[in-house]
């Protein structure tokens, strides 16, 4: 069709889950490519993001709808971001629309301008410099503020909190004002606080001269043990990207690793650090967005949408702890920004560094088959030792509360030492499970196939899987007996044996439940260092990325499980995950010990573990990889199904399945459909058919007919289904 003349023709996306583009009419002078306009969709007004003026349409010109309002005079994403995202909607197959607004900050989403807002920053007064404060939160946050004005934001993310801003500015200590977010030009202010900088080893002066050195896109993986100075390399590879007056992105998988990580770094670079996280408010995250777009960040350190950020000129991509699974996106868009990392890169031809002490097994092949370079850290630097590894036969022994005698001994000898003990539980609450002494009767979740957690202090029931919970019951509800106990072990209940049996220490514990509030985990972790704890008991939270120099002694409990679980990738995910409990031990000058308590201290995977290392027990894995045709050496994509029926997502992948088989070339397998492994989650019964091909473009190829397929299927309307391209769990 033709366009009048005083109109032309926009193709543009929408935050719908459907995978096409829309046409508009739009009058002269078009918006361009990747500016937000507002347009008519159905009964509702959206924003929309301009791809394309093509010529023509393939709608009828009647049809056509016109856009109700441009938003933007200058394009909110660029070209270089404009072709990642169109590359990922068609790798991973999604609606085009969804990635696209995956790259905008949430107030972008809703049509809000892309401009700075002002913001309040308090102030120190200089009047009133000799007053004497007993309060230390107090004198820290003056502290904090005498280079110069700073956040709300940014002093919380310190451990100040609004309380204390407050009655500081009551004393006439502080004042709080209103102004714009400072956009100093920092490529001609470059300072290096050299005195910060410790002097390199070998290796790691090795792994940085490579990483400088490097000409173009280069990728690196740089295997380094806990505590042997990946940071360090980080660092020092960074000076000639920000000498250059280029940005550095660093993706780290934990919002509470930040704080941390950011004060290290402006310690050492003194240019603007921003910050991009889901912990963040929606302005903070517009601006801190609009800082690396502008150029304005020099350094941004995010978690994994930090990834999708528009950068002015951005020069090196550091990806830390590349393993972990919170890179890769479970619902939604379904990315994994390690991956998308290596394109941008590619793209953008500059240096990208992947470093872990416990690499993916993806990443490893591609190390040692010629795809990375390779970049070793064997040795802790200075004194710092690598730690013992015992395991303790927990069989025949009594145990309390899943402490045997002899951790028990170990913990009373480092303790008297003046050090400090880690034990390591990957289970909150009091008990997994509350029974019924008389009759048996178990507290399961009326939506989940599973058990409610016993939370002993809040006397609640609580679902980890659906997050219901519920009050615990006087008697039991099938015989009326109150003889009501939990069974298994959980932080809660560990915490309170530790009191009963070490008294005279400080004891903190660290999960979910007592680290909600903003701001908690970050005094918690400051309680550690400072020595106020000398017993650290924790989940996951306090295994990744912390350096306590004083634990020497760290405890893995109650982690058989792991052993025998049917996920393929279940080794591999306990394997990292015993490296990184282990690394927390003998950091700094003191020797460490790691300890784990086990029922099968012979297990082939654990003695490979304690006795080889991670590279070892991984190189055999991979072989074992190779001869079953699995990821890395294959490739997947998995069809899931959820509905309130399990005879919907049966028939639903039933139908797909017979329809798709005839159609498939010979090298793509399909499994399933096959059930969950919890079924029923969240009133929800979920199913999945599982795709393997060793060749990629055959793989993409199966999924489009899969999805034309879906589109035919009258039962794809009575389910929530989803496609994951290079998935990294199972349902």
């Amino acid at each position: 069709m033709s366009i009048p003349a005083a109109h032309g023709l926009l193709r543009v996306v929408l935050p719908v889950p459907l995978r096409r583009e829309f046409d508009y009419l739009c009058p002269l002078p078009l918006p361009a490519r990747g500016c937000r306009v507002r347009v008519p969709f159905g009964s509702r007004t959206m924003v929309a993001l301009v791809l394309d003026h093509p010529d023509h349409s393939g709608v009828e010109r009647d049809k056509l709808k016109p856009v109700t309002g441009r938003l933007d005079e200058h394009p909110v994403l660029q070209e270089q971001e404009l072709r990642l995202l169109d590359w990922a909607a068609q790798y991973y197959l999604h609606a085009p629309g969804e990635v696209y607004f995956q790259a905008l900050p949430t107030l972008l989403r809703k049509g809000e301008a892309a401009s700075y807002r002002s913001i309040d920053y308090w102030h120190r007064l200089a009047s009133q410099e000799t007053v004497a404060l007993r309060a230390v939160k107090q004198r820290q946050a003056l502290a904090l503020l005498e280079p110069g004005p700073l956040t709300a934001g940014e002093l919380e993310a310190r451990g100040i909190g609004t309380a204390v801003l407050r009655a500081l500015a009551d004393k006439g200590l502080l004042e709080k004002r209103e102004q714009l977010p400072a956009t100093r030009d920092w490529r001609h202010q470059i300072a290096i606080a050299h005195q910060d900088k410790p002097r390199l080893s070998t290796e790691q002066a090795l792994a940085v001269s490579c990483i400088a050195q490097a000409d173009g896109f280069s990728p690196f993986l740089l295997e380094g043990i806990t505590g042997s100075g990946k940071t360090e390399v980080y660092l020092q590879a960074m000076e000639p990207v920000l000498a250059a007056g280029r940005q550095v992105l660093v993706l780290v998988p934990e919002i509470g690793l930040t704080p941390q990580t950011i004060a290290r770094f402006e310690r050492r670079f003194q240019v603007p650090v921003s910050t991009l996280h889901s912990g963040m408010s929606e302005r903070e995250r517009l601006d801190a967005w609009l800082s690396c777009r502008d150029g304005t960040a020099a350094i941004v350190i995010g978690t994994r949408s930090a990834l999708l950020t528009p950068f002015r000129e951005l020069g090196l991509v550091i990806i830390d702890e590349e393993h972990d699974g919170s890179f890769k996106q479970q619902d939604g868009f379904r990315y994994h920004a390690r991956d998308l990392a290596l394109l941008r890169a590619r793209q953008l031809a500059i240096p990208i560094v992947l470093g872990s002490a416990t690499p993916s097994f993806e990443s490893l092949h591609n190390a040692t088959s010629g795809k990375y370079r390779l970049l070793t850290l064997s040795q802790r630097p200075g004194s710092a030792t690598l730690a013992e590894h015992r395991l303790l036969d927990s069989k025949h022994v009594q145990l309390h509360a899943g402490l045997s005698p002899q951790l028990l001994q170990l913990m009373e000898q480092e303790l008297a030492g003046g050090n400090q003990v880690m034990l390591f539980l990957n289970r909150r609450g009091y008990a997994p499970v509350l029974l019924c002494h008389d009759c048996g009767w178990l507290a399961d979740c009326e939506r989940c196939d599973a058990h409610y957690t016993w939370h002993k202090g809040q006397s609640r029931l609580h679902c980890h899987h659906c997050e219901h919970q519920r009050p615990v019951p006087p008697q039991c509800p099938h015989c009326g007996s109150r003889q009501l106990l939990g069974t298994g072990l959980g932080t809660e209940q560990v915490e309170q044996a530790l009191a009963g049996l070490f008294p005279q220490y400080g004891i903190i514990r660290i999960d979910r439940d007592n680290t909600r509030r903003k701001g908690s985990f970050q005094q918690h972790l400051e309680g550690i260092r400072t020595g106020r704890y000398q017993i650290l008991l924790g989940t996951q939270m306090l295994a990744k990325g912390h350096h306590f120099p004083d634990v020497t002694l760290v405890a893995m409990l109650d982690v058989d499980g792991a052993l025998f679980a049917s996920d393929f990738r279940a080794t591999e995910r306990f394997a990292q995950l015993y490296i990184q409990v282990a690394g927390r031990a003998g950091r700094a000058s003191k020797p460490g010990r790691v300890v784990l308590q086990t029922h099968h201290p012979d297990h082939a995977l654990l003695q490979d573990l304690a006795n080889q290392g991670y590279r070892h027990f991984a190189l055999g894995a991979l072989q074992e990889r190779r001869q079953a045709g699995l990821p890395p050496f294959s490739f997947q994509a998995l069809f899931r199904a959820q509905a309130t029926k399990a005879q919907y997502c049966q028939d639903f992948l039933l139908q797909l399945t017979q329809q798709l088989m005839p159609t498939l070339p010979g090298e793509v397998r399909s499994l399933g459909p096959f059930s969950a492994q919890m079924e029923r989650k969240a009133g929800q019964y979920r199913y999945q058919l599982l795709l393997q091909a060793g060749n990629r473009r055959e793989l993409a190829r199966a999924c489009r007919q899969a999805l034309a397929i879906i589109d035919t299927l009258a039962a794809a309307r009575r389910v929530r289904w989803s496609l994951d391209i290079d998935p990294v769990e199972l349902w």
